[in-house]
């Protein structure tokens, strides 16, 4: 797992290309499993081709989502909500704002390519199970 922070921009870094492979945490999150929104990030492709997420489209509602935690053992998720916006339309509060219970929030790509990059996020939100 990569550690992210935010750029000089004041936006969530994303994986470098060359690790498209890899998730990233947001360190400026919960770690997963902890009372809190944990924040993932994961490309869907690259200029390089497809990425980690590239199967986004097959999780469904229900599905589980096993996080690496940083004792060494697994937090797991399960799926209850999957949103693709306009990044322009970004829903920062429901992604980063507190929550009463462990929860995750794995952030991608998708939509069509405009001016070389997807212009959406999709979003899935999920709740730690065990």
């Amino acid at each position: 797992m990569l550690r992210l922070g935010l750029g000089p921009d004041r936006e969530l870094r994303v994986p470098p290309v060359d690790k498209a492979q890899q998730p990233g945490w947001w360190t400026g999150s919960v770690t997963p499993g902890e009372k809190g929104p944990a924040v993932l990030v994961a490309h869907y492709d690259t200029v390089d081709g497809p990425a980690l997420m590239r199967n986004v489209a097959k999780i469904g509602i229900g599905d589980a989502i096993d996080v690496p935690r940083t004792d060494g053992g697994t937090a797991r998720f399960r799926v209850r909500e999957i949103q693709q916006v306009n990044k322009k339309d970004f829903p920062t509060h429901k992604v980063y704002g507190a929550t009463a219970r462990p929860e995750l929030r794995l952030l991608t790509c998708g939509g069509p390519i405009v001016g070389g990059h997807r212009s959406d996020n999709i979003i899935l939100y999920a709740d730690l199970v065990s």
